[in-house]
């Protein structure tokens, strides 16, 4: 009567059944990949916030002035950490599934934010207040960038596999840098113009390259800065100076 005491397929009698193995790994998977998106979305909304009361009053257009570097660089890292975290959550999630681990999560999201952090540097060495006419030039030049070959083959890369954060770093500022520029052209403390950046890039990194949306949306910005040239007056939200 060994058998009776042993239970069903060598299990002692009365013991808790056990869950497959399978399933507890699906469970911890769930579980690391729940704690990296909410975190890495947890840091975006802060930043937001960080980013919206760092800029009150500080937009002038193209007049802007960018200030110290100590309070420009405050303010670039968190508009990055704000624009740009959330559409990088599917690259995120894809680092931690290959390396199985959660804790690589803010390893490739400090790598990537630190070569958005160089870009600021760049971006504060070569920003001078400017008027209209090279607002609009810049706002055309994004525009047309939207639809070069460099741009698709970013954007491409930015939705596939890659080693490390710096390496994605690379393909989304190759991505967005066309968006940037117009940022930056237009108004870099504008927190509206800020928040619609944010939202393309956001749209272009989650939604595969269609010529039907691609094309309109460079030709929409193509023509804003023409309108910019023309007639500066007559853009919402523009300042026109200079």
């Amino acid at each position: 009567m060994r058998w009776l005491a042993r239970g069903v397929k060598g299990k002692p009698a009365g013991a808790p059944p056990q869950r497959p193995r399978a399933h507890l790994d699906s469970r911890a998977h769930l579980d690391r990949y729940f704690v990296v998106v909410t975190g890495t979305l947890g840091i975006a909304a802060a930043s937001w916030v960080f980013t919206v009361r760092q800029m009150r009053g500080m937009d002038m257009g193209a007049a802007t002035d960018l200030g110290s570097l100590a309070f420009f660089m405050g303010v670039w890292m968190s508009m990055m950490a704000a624009m740009m975290l959330p559409g990088a959550v599917p690259a995120l999630l894809r680092f931690v599934r290959a390396n199985g681990r959660a804790v690589v999560a803010p390893l490739f999201a400090g790598s990537y934010l630190a070569l958005w952090t160089l870009v600021g540097l760049a971006v504060y060495a070569a920003y001078r207040p400017h008027g209209s006419s090279a607002a609009g030039a810049l706002t055309i030049a994004a525009g047309i960038y939207e639809l070069t070959p460099l741009k698709r083959n970013c954007r491409r890369r930015c939705r596939e596999s890659v080693r490390s954060g710096f390496e994605y770093g690379l393909y989304c500022v190759g991505s967005s840098a066309g968006l940037m520029v117009m940022l930056i052209a237009l108004g870099v403390m504008s927190v509206t113009l800020m928040a619609v950046v944010a939202a393309v890039v956001l749209a272009q990194k989650l939604l595969p390259p269609s010529a039907s949306i691609d094309v309109p949306v460079a030709l929409t910005i193509v023509g804003l800065g023409i309108v910019i040239i023309v007639a500066p007056a007559s853009v919402p939200g523009f300042v026109p100076t200079m």
